[in-house]
């Protein structure tokens, strides 16, 4: 249970400091959104390295631990669409991923390195830190493919129904064409995130289908809950 408390807290502290930011200094919201956005997938990259028991309570499964991150991701890509849409959020992802592209290579810089003799987790940092190219490659494509397309579905489902959304007369939080946008640019994301990954990474290595079925179930859970947030945030920056 810690880690759903430690999960609720951070994705609280993340979204109460972007309304924060967005309204009291908005020249400044876009960079911070974007900041979220790069540590939440540097956060994953390292996170993905190790697999986890994913129990469900009635059902168990292997995942990697970076599944409690990723939807966080998916989110995060709404929230600046939201405020900066589509084209500044495209922006951010290309940020983004330049960021992830220095990353792997800062890491193959160093571990062409000689270590120090005294030095003895030089097993554990190369097991850990030992990216293939394979899953490196895997981890670009579905991202670039993935993210450009939830930017581009939030954006379609919000045009399609502004005006519907704006003569909804009850609370924020119950306001469906917000939880639609939400919901379905994430599903789409996190779905052919898991396909486009584990079939590049994996196909001809292992099994695929078990992996790909723990990271749908587990991601989309996960992003499911996340939805909340989201329509929080919203209602945040209108209040």
């Amino acid at each position: 249970m810690l880690v759903w408390l430690y999960w609720i807290i951070t994705l609280t502290i993340a979204t109460y400091a972007s309304v924060y930011i967005i309204r009291k200094m908005p020249e400044n919201g876009f960079t911070v959104l974007t900041a979220f956005y790069v540590v939440y997938l540097a956060a994953s990259q390292v996170l993905a390295t190790r697999i986890i028991v994913f129990d469900l309570g009635f059902y168990s499964f292997f995942a990697p631990a970076a599944v409690f991150i990723y939807p966080f991701i998916a989110q995060v890509i709404d929230m600046i669409n939201e405020v900066y849409g589509e084209r500044k959020t495209h922006i951010s992802i290309l940020i983004a991923f330049a960021t992830q592209v220095l990353f792997v290579l800062f890491i193959g810089m160093v571990a062409g390195l000689s270590p120090a003799p005294f030095f003895e987790l030089e097993d554990a940092w190369k097991s850990l830190f030992g990216l293939s190219i394979r899953i490196t490659i895997a981890s670009w494509v579905s991202f670039l493919v993935c993210s450009n397309l939830d930017a581009w579905i939030f954006a379609t489902l919000k045009k399609r129904f502004s005006e519907k959304e704006k003569n909804f007369k009850h609370d924020t939080m119950i306001n469906p064409y917000i939880w639609l946008r939400s919901g379905a640019s994430d599903l789409v994301n996190l779905t052919l995130d898991s396909l486009i990954f584990v079939f590049i990474a994996y196909y001809g290595v292992m099994p695929v289908l078990p992996l790909i079925i723990g990271q749908l179930i587990s991601k989309n859970l996960i992003g499911f809950l996340d939805n909340p947030w989201f329509v929080f945030y919203k209602k945040l920056l209108k209040n």
